[in-house]
């Protein structure tokens, strides 16, 4: 196949455009001179003076919580407590089969009050919901969804914010806040797999040809071995706490084929500025992994033949 009469982005110092590019099967075989237009029989396309690409590889991506999150209650530019709710009231009818109402996007840093379980009874006094900040650090839910933990809210590495009186007030953080998601926020993988079959849709849409997931913590894997029509390159992480398992198994980074492998293990070592925990000169923040705890995993990940993806920020004064 040959594509024509546009303006091909090679990317390539020595020859930055061109305008025709030779495809022959699944792979590019450059841009087209005059002696390859004069061979016999290729297809040809003709681009009506448009631009031609490389696929876009996006290097941080939660891809099947992006992709569920495609239908959940969308939070991003609400400028308040009261506009939040608002749109948490407009979504009451769209708890699906878990019978959670989900949703994520909101920043409270500017808002002029902070968010309170109390805030989402007066609309949601039967219904849990369950509310993921724009970082995905923090989760605000309401007296229903803070019943399914029954008073279980405390970890190592968490934040429960408290009321005066010692009460929770609906928002967890980091290790305390995906805890509870994981154990009490129902999401089935049917509803993932079909999410992301939407979702590779629109990425393709977009030009995305390859990824990098970071959801291995909700056993992603098998998300995209149960899509039959995978149309990404994915490079899946998984969490550094798994360093052990995967080295008796003798897994290692690259298994896999063509289209999914197995890439890395990844690892948090504090907060984020979002949700206000990260780790700062003056003590502030959330410790999650010390950085003795990091240089073990890296040791340990080294010799089992897994590269790391470790999340962190910054020291700020």
């Amino acid at each position: 196949m040959i594509l024509e009469r546009g303006t091909v982005r090679t990317l390539d110092p020595s020859l930055p455009t061109a305008s025709a590019l030779a495809i022959a099967g699944d792979r590019i075989a450059g841009g087209v001179g005059t002696h390859e237009t004069a061979l016999p029989g290729p297809e040809r396309v003709d681009l009506g003076g448009r631009c031609v690409l490389p696929g876009l590889n996006d290097a941080h991506v939660h891809f099947p919580t992006w992709a569920v999150a495609r239908s959940e209650v969308r939070l991003e530019g609400t400028r308040s407590v009261e506009e939040a709710v608002a749109r948490v009231r407009e979504a009451l009818g769209r708890t699906g089969e878990s019978g959670w109402l989900r949703g994520r996007g909101w920043r409270s840093a500017e808002w002029p009050e902070q968010p309170t379980k109390e805030a989402l009874d007066e609309v949601a006094r039967d219904v849990p919901v369950a509310l993921l900040a724009h970082d995905s650090h923090s989760v605000w839910l309401n007296s229903a969804a803070l019943a399914r933990a029954d008073g279980d809210l405390e970890v190592a590495g968490g934040v429960v914010e408290r009321d005066e009186q010692g009460e929770p007030t609906g928002v967890l953080r980091e290790e305390s806040c995906w805890r509870f998601r994981d154990r009490y926020v129902e999401i089935g993988d049917a509803e993932y797999v079909d999410a992301m079959r939407e979702g590779l849709r629109v990425a393709a849409a977009r030009g995305v040809t390859a990824v990098h997931d970071k959801d291995g913590w909700i056993g992603a894997l098998r998300f995209w071995q149960a899509l039959d029509d995978l149309t990404l390159r994915v490079w899946q992480s998984f969490p550094a706490d798994l360093v052990d398992r995967v080295a008796e198994l003798g897994l290692r980074s690259g298994f896999g084929g063509a289209l999914l492998r197995v890439g890395y293990l990844k690892a948090f070592m504090d907060g984020t500025l979002g949700s206000q925990t990260a780790r700062l000169l003056d003590g502030s923040g959330v410790v999650i992994t010390s950085r003795e705890e990091l240089a073990d995993i890296v040791r340990r990940a080294a010799s089992a033949g897994w590269p790391n993806s470790s999340c962190m920020r910054p020291m700020l004064k």
